[in-house]
């Protein structure tokens, strides 16, 4: 997992770069399209930006961005690769990761996805820019970004019996889990005076009533002592006996 974490700070620091040069990015976008003599359709796909790049770029600088936004979503999608291979995960990873790999798709229709607040990567654009060429484009790499810390997040909270490297038995852990859970549970609500008589003797309990009988009979004469201030002793019958 740290080196799956290592890899995304590789990637977001690039991100960093290649965002701080967006208006480059449509600039570049906008002069291959019109090379391209495509102006009405918006930029839906990864396989497009790379056909504007590798047909229609003539400068370096428009080549250079173009390639950067290929090799971060050529980056994001191995990445996606090597979260398949650190764990087993569950419905919700799982999701995750096909939704990643779905988007990362050169051929998949972008032109639908909008990053949302806290990213302003659509607030940059102008609104006929945001709404009918750009603004999918420019949302594919936070969203991806977004949905790998979300894969991250929640493959933290997994038990770590369902790492992919650990060999057989790793289904039957998981359902003997909540059942060892379970039986801790009852174990540790088990009130120690009850868990004591359990494992108490049968002779042992009648030694102990015993002594408990003996201690409020010694309770009771000690009670009575103190009331009348002296214990008194046997009666005697009346006769020579008396005196």
């Amino acid at each position: 997992m740290n080196e799956v974490k290592e890899y995304l700070r590789n990637i977001e620091q690039n991100y960093k770069l290649f965002r701080q040069q967006q208006f480059t990015f449509v600039g570049a976008l906008q002069h291959t399209r019109e090379n391209a003599h495509d102006m009405i359709r918006p930029v839906a796909t990864i396989s497009q930006v790379q056909s504007y790049m590798d047909h229609h770029c003539n400068n370096s600088t428009d080549k250079r961005i173009l390639n950067m936004f290929l090799n971060i979503c050529d980056d994001l999608s191995k990445l996606c690769h090597k979260l398949e291979t650190v764990r087993s995960g569950n419905d919700i990873t799982n999701g995750i990761l096909e939704r990643c790999k779905l988007l990362l798709s050169h051929n998949n229709d972008l032109s639908t996805i909008r990053a949302k607040y806290p990213h302003d990567v659509v607030n940059h654009l102008s609104c006929d820019e945001a709404k009918n060429h750009y603004g999918g484009v420019v949302s594919l790499i936070p969203i991806i970004l977004d949905c790998i810390k979300a894969w991250i997040a929640h493959m933290e909270k997994l038990p770590r019996h369902m790492l992919r490297n650990v060999s057989g038995g790793s289904a039957v852990s998981e359902k003997r889990a909540p059942q060892d859970a379970l039986a801790r549970a009852a174990v540790s609500q088990t009130p120690p005076s009850a868990y004591l008589e359990a494992q108490t003797p049968t002779s042992n309990k009648d030694h102990i009533r015993v002594l408990g009988s003996k201690h409020v009979e010694k309770k009771h004469l000690n009670d009575t002592e103190n009331h009348s201030g002296k214990l008194k002793g046997p009666w005697k019958p009346p006769g020579r006996h008396a005196f």
